[in-house]
């Protein structure tokens, strides 16, 4: 007769409230916005660009956000992030606050505000390795510079493209104002929330 190895078996599998045993698919909300692809990403980024172009910045805003591909692919997230990025860049700081109040209150204020949080920490996490909102930058030429005693300085040269540093500045801005507008547990939901922008 043949032993059996206790150490083979799953015993997560025999165990009902295990993870394992648990369909995932219950965590996600029923309510999920239909995928989207790049090609539609593309027109609300445009469309977005128009009501900068006409003076609307808060309409902008609640646009963008609330046309977040929750459903998307890959491509179609990158797309919207580099949307939302140039809104947030192209508001001034002395109006941070009242778009902000503006585009929280009332009804999805809150959802908004949390979609707002995930744009922030996801081009928080691109951090300043990337020119674009979305496109890496091509690796800056290193050079060596004389210093006429024999020795070179290797350093990276700025040209100029003002690129992440920029960016993580705008990000940063936009964060502590919306800490003060949404509050706390708008981090939270954001890190527990399982839809991702």
């Amino acid at each position: 007769m043949s032993q059996l190895n206790y150490r083979t078996i799953n015993v997560d599998v025999l165990d009902p409230e295990s993870s394992i045993n648990f369909p995932l698919d219950t965590l996600l909300p029923g309510t999920l916005p239909a995928p989207t692809d790049s090609n539609t990403a593309a027109g609300v980024a445009s469309q977005v660009r128009q009501m900068l172009r006409g003076g609307d910045p808060e309409g902008a805003l609640r646009y963008v956000l609330d046309t977040a591909p929750l459903g998307g692919d890959d491509r179609a997230k990158e797309v919207h992030l580099s949307t939302v990025i140039e809104v947030l860049q192209g508001i001034r700081q002395g109006e941070m606050t009242r778009i902000l109040e503006a585009v929280c209150a009332g009804e999805g204020g809150s959802e908004r505000a949390d979609c707002l949080m995930k744009y922030i920490y996801k081009g928080m996490a691109q951090g300043s390795g990337s020119s674009g909102a979305a496109s890496p930058s091509p690796r800056k030429a290193i050079s060596p510079q004389p210093t006429g005693t024999g020795f070179s300085q290797i350093q990276s040269r700025n040209l100029g493209e003002g690129g992440g540093g920029q960016q993580m500045s705008v990000l940063l801005s936009w964060h502590e104002k919306l800490v003060e507008v949404a509050g706390l547990g708008s981090i939270v939901r954001v890190m527990t929330d399982r839809r991702t922008v």
